[in-house]
């Protein structure tokens, strides 16, 4: 049921103007392989009202990179994190680290801005006293050392204690 309601919340979320600046996404990025995975946090406590950090970690699959959430090209498509809006629980910013150089061996003298391995992004939020869930879909796009996939959208939950 969990699993559903997280699908139907992300799916209300491509709809929102949130995320009106992701129509090219793919939603069968939802349902195939994943590059991404969520390491957690599963479980969060803050203090209530006032500004707080959710340290979200990420892990990319060996052999593949994703573009940073500042590609040097326009044609490449940035990583976000999509917030899905919920009553009590409000988005402020996101902090993404820094991206590495990669260079395809094709074209050596091409650098693109990647993040490859694990990479951490901070949420900063405001909640309301009370239990709530954190939802949000990690949207970028994977590539590996010859080709580039279409864009993902990857679920992450975190359920969050505000005291």
């Amino acid at each position: 049921m969990r699993a559903f309601l997280l699908l139907a919340g992300l799916c209300a979320a491509l709809a929102s103007p949130l995320a009106a600046q992701s129509s090219d996404l793919q939603l069968d990025g939802l349902n195939s392989k994943q590059f991404v995975s969520f390491l957690g946090p599963a479980a969060a406590t803050i203090t209530a009202t006032q500004p707080a950090a959710l340290t979200l970690h990420f892990h990319i699959a060996d052999g593949f990179h994703i573009n940073s959430h500042t590609p040097l090209s326009k044609l490449l498509i940035a990583t976000q994190l999509i917030a899905i809006e919920q009553q009590g629980v409000r988005v402020t910013s996101v902090d993404f680290p820094a991206g590495q150089p990669y260079a395809f061996s094709f074209d050596p003298t091409n650098k693109l801005d990647v993040y490859s391995g694990d990479f951490t992004l901070v949420a900063k939020v405001k909640i309301v006293p009370g239990q709530h869930q954190f939802s949000a879909g990690l949207r970028y796009q994977a590539c590996d050392h010859a080709a580039c996939y279409p864009p993902k959208l990857l679920p992450v939950v975190v359920a969050v204690t505000a005291n």
